[in-house]
């Protein structure tokens, strides 16, 4: 029997089935798509997946191929300089298009073993005690898997064969997006846009390279079936209506239509089948928030799901992906929302918009807005006591190495300023690290497997209760390798 299926081969389902891998779980990927596709959905990625790309030892690859570019602007695309004291190694932007991100996560989940069918189309479920049988488009026997997690967007096949509710706000606007040549000069293109924009924020065209140009501009409505991609001449038409020329428009590499629509999951799990990325929660694009929240959402789940396929996951784990990331998905829903009123060209709109941004000068404000943006201000309920509990830890200098290059097995980890602490009887789950560094102003941490402390403290009594919450009952004559990968 296949452990875990996963239905849809984008950031999401990729990063989840590397996750999985990392712990020897056996994964099968299902893509309803023969072929990658050529649509360019996100633009890049923020700090915390950068950081979970650091600690998973991909980010190199990522940085080879991408752009850094300042944090500046992401807030409903109010323009102020980055922040200060942004609490990351990575307090940049990577500009990076989602095509070469799945292209790389592929790459390396086909390296890790993960199984990917393409052509495959999940048509129908059904889970019983033991197991979930899916079903796939052109008949056979259905494949039978330990866990089914639907990767497949804010369509998902999964969630609505689960009868899910997927309750919110359908899409109010609509707008266009596409790459395409253009005939116009790049001064003529500078100008208007700078008038434009003046007044209407959601329009752009930004050369991407090859002679083509990434174009975005308003929709004359809300189309009744998204799916279905705009023409050459629906582009001509709303360019000319919004800007007074079509630039010249030509030869479009792809076309494609995307919506406000602000909906959330009313559940994440149902039994052996859960839901991730957008097949949990859609919302407007605002911030380049969706590629990085799904990615995210992986990291979460990953490290849990193969924790209760091992069989030492301690009761109420895995339901736990829920009750910290569904959370999360409704903020970033809200502050979509109230991003996309800051860029309406309404008079009160844009009222409202102008006092934002004079309070963005208060270095408080403005950082706490971009922390929403890039998630590294996100802290989860793991109990009362120590600030640092349920947030996750920046890469700290070590002196056997930055912590991240520590994290890359996606074990726990206990980081011991005291060398008075042990994790025997979780050390099959957990390594220790003793004598870390001074950039630690605590005396010990526990890290889950997603970099998120979960205890702090110096004494050994204590540590063991948060030891068993995360990592299950103890096992016996199981000894400290006291020190962890550095030994």
């Amino acid at each position: 029997m296949i452990d875990v299926i996963i239905a849809g081969s984008g950031p999401t389902g990729l990063m989840l089935a590397c996750e999985l891998r990392l712990h020897g779980v056996r994964v099968v990927v299902l893509e309803k798509e023969t072929e990658p596709t050529k649509v360019v959905r996100s633009l890049g990625m923020h700090a915390r997946s950068i950081e979970v790309m650091d600690q998973r030892g991909l980010l190199d690859r990522f940085l080879a191929l991408g752009t850094r570019y300042p944090i500046s602007g992401f807030f409903a695309a109010i323009p102020k300089p980055p922040p200060q004291r942004l609490d990351s190694a990575h307090a940049y932007v990577l500009g990076i298009h989602q095509p070469v991100t799945e292209r790389l996560l592929t790459e390396h989940a086909l390296a890790v073993g993960v199984e990917i069918r393409r052509g495959s189309e999940v048509t129908g479920l059904s889970q019983d005690a033991d197991g979930v049988s899916v079903e796939v488009a052109g008949g056979g026997e259905p494949l039978r898997a330990r866990y089914l997690v639907g990767c497949d967007g804010g369509r998902s096949t999964v969630r609505k064969l689960l009868g899910v509710g997927f309750p919110g706000e359908p899409a109010r606007v609509e707008t266009l997006i596409g790459e395409m040549e253009l005939t116009a000069s790049q001064e003529t293109l500078t100008a208007v846009m700078t008038e434009v924009r003046k007044t209407q924020l959601v329009f752009g065209a930004m050369p991407v390279g090859d002679g083509l140009y990434r174009v975005v501009v308003p929709a004359a409505g809300v189309s009744e079936d998204r799916a279905v991609p705009p023409t050459i001449e629906e582009f001509r038409q709303r360019l000319l209506a919004t800007a007074g020329t079509d630039f010249g428009a030509h030869s479009p590499r792809w076309l494609s239509r995307f919506g406000d629509a602000t909906r959330l999951a009313d559940r994440y799990r149902v039994g052996r089948v859960l839901l991730a990325g957008d097949a949990a929660h859609v919302h407007p694009p605002a911030g380049g928030q969706g590629l990085n929240l799904g990615v995210q959402d992986a990291f979460n789940l990953g490290w849990k799901l193969a924790a209760e396929i091992e069989g030492w996951a301690p009761q109420g784990l895995l339901d736990s992906y829920e009750t910290e990331r569904r959370p999360v998905a409704a903020d970033v829903l809200d502050n979509t929302r109230a991003q996309m009123v800051l860029m309406s060209p309404e008079p009160g709109a844009r009222a409202v918009r102008k006092l934002v941004g004079e309070l963005m000068d208060f270095e408080e404000v403005h950082r706490h807005l971009i922390e929403k943006i890039i998630a590294i201000g996100i802290r989860y309920d793991v109990g009362e006591g120590h600030p640092l509990l349920g947030k996750r830890l920046r890469d700290v200098k070590l002196k056997q190495g930055r912590l991240y290059e520590l994290t890359r097995d996606g074990r726990g980890l206990l980081l011991d300023q005291t060398g008075r602490l042990s994790v025997e009887g979780w050390a099959d789950r957990v390594d220790h690290v003793a004598d870390v560094s001074e950039e630690l102003d605590v005396p010990a941490v526990l890290l889950r497997p997603d970099g998120h402390v979960v205890w702090a403290g110096d004494d050994q009594e204590e540590l063991r209760g948060p030891l068993a919450r995360w990592f299950g009952a103890a096992t016996e004559g199981e000894a400290d390798r006291g020190g962890g990968p550095d030994q």
